[in-house]
C-alpha cells in the first residue's frame, strides 16, 4: 500500500525540479533577446575588463529580476490584470531607452573630434576611463586634466559616495527591460502552474537564469572591445559607432512598431499581445 504513495511523491518531486530547471533555462534564453543584447552592448562598448563586464551583466540581471518579481508576483499572488495600454507603455519604454542609449554612445564617441590642439590622436586612458582625442604628452598639450573626465566628475560628485554607483546605468536598463517582459512571463506561468508558491519559485529561478545568462553575454561582448582598444584602436571606435547605431535604429523600430503601427499604443484600438 505504501509503494503507490512513494511513486507519487517521486513523480511530484521530479515534476517540481523539472519546472524549476525550465525556469532557469528560459531565464538564460530570455537574456539573449535582441533588445537585451543591443542595450547591454552599448554599455559594454566602453568596458575594458572582464570583471567590469561581469558587473554590468549582473547589474542588468538584478534590475530585470526585481521588476519581474514585483510585477509577476502581483499577477500571480493577487490576480492583478495588466491593461493593454499599460503593457504597451512598458514595451514602448524599452524602445525609447534603446534610442537614448544609442544617442549617448554616439555623442560620447564624437567628443573631441573638432579639437585640433598640437599633438596626435589615439586611444588613451585616465584610470578606468578610455577615450580618444587630439593631444600631446606635455600637460599643456593634453587638452584637459585627469579630473575633467566624465568618471572623474562622477567620482568627485555626490555619486562618489555610492560604492556601487557604476551599477546604476545597467541596473536602470534592466529595470526597464523587466517591466516590458515581466507581465508576459507571469501570464505564461499562471497558465501552467496552479500553486502560487511554486510559481514564485519559478520566477526566482527564471531571474537567476537571466542574471547568469547576461553575465555570460557581457563576457563575450567585452572581448572584441578590449582586444581592439589596444591593438586596433580605429576598429574599436568603429565597433562603438556600430553598437550605438544599432541601438538607435532598433529603438526607433520598436517605438514605431509598438507606438504607431496597427493596434499600437497611440492607435485608435490598442492591442497588446505579451511576448
Amino acid at each position: 500500500m505504501q509503494a503507490p504513495y512513494n511513486v507519487a511523491m517521486i513523480d511530484g518531486a521530479t515534476n517540481f525540479l523539472s519546472l524549476l530547471l525550465l525556469g532557469l533555462f528560459l531565464g538564460m534564453r530570455h537574456a539573449t533577446d535582441a533588445d537585451h543584447i543591443i542595450a547591454v552592448a552599448t554599455i559594454v562598448s566602453r568596458q575594458r575588463t572582464l570583471s567590469g563586464s561581469l558587473l554590468i551583466g549582473a547589474a542588468w540581471g538584478v534590475g530585470h529580476t526585481i521588476t519581474v518579481m514585483l510585477v509577476g508576483g502581483a499577477i500571480i499572488l493577487f490576480g492583478v490584470v495588466i491593461p493593454p495600454w499599460l503593457g504597451l507603455s512598458m514595451e514602448f519604454a524599452v524602445g525609447v531607452m534603446l534610442v537614448l542609449l544609442g544617442l549617448v554612445t554616439l555623442t560620447g564617441l564624437g567628443r573631441g573630434g573638432g579639437d585640433r590642439r598640437p599633438g596626435h590622436d589615439h586611444l588613451h586612458s585616465h584610470g578606468d576611463y578610455v577615450h580618444r582625442h587630439p593631444h600631446g604628452h606635455r600637460p599643456e598639450d593634453h587638452g584637459h586634466s585627469d579630473a575633467e573626465t566624465p568618471l572623474a566628475v562622477l567620482d568627485h560628485s555626490w555619486f562618489g559616495g555610492l560604492a556601487l554607483y557604476q551599477w546604476l546605468r545597467p541596473f536602470a536598463v534592466g529595470l526597464v527591460h523587466g517591466l516590458a517582459g515581466s507581465a508576459a512571463i507571469a501570464l505564461l506561468v499562471v497558465t501552467i502552474i496552479r500553486d502560487p508558491m511554486l510559481a514564485v519559485a519559478y520566477l526566482i529561478l527564471f531571474g537567476l537564469g537571466t542574471i547568469g545568462g547576461m553575465m555570460l553575454i557581457t563576457l563575450l561582448l567585452v572581448a572584441p572591445f578590449a582586444f581592439t582598444a589596444v591593438n586596433l584602436p580605429r576598429f574599436n571606435w568603429q565597433l562603438g559607432v556600430a553598437s550605438g547605431l544599432i541601438s538607435f535604429v532598433f529603438g526607433l523600430f520598436l517605438v514605431y512598431d509598438i507606438g504607431f503601427a496597427d493596434g499600437g499604443l497611440f492607435s485608435d484600438s490598442p492591442t497588446w499581445h505579451p511576448h
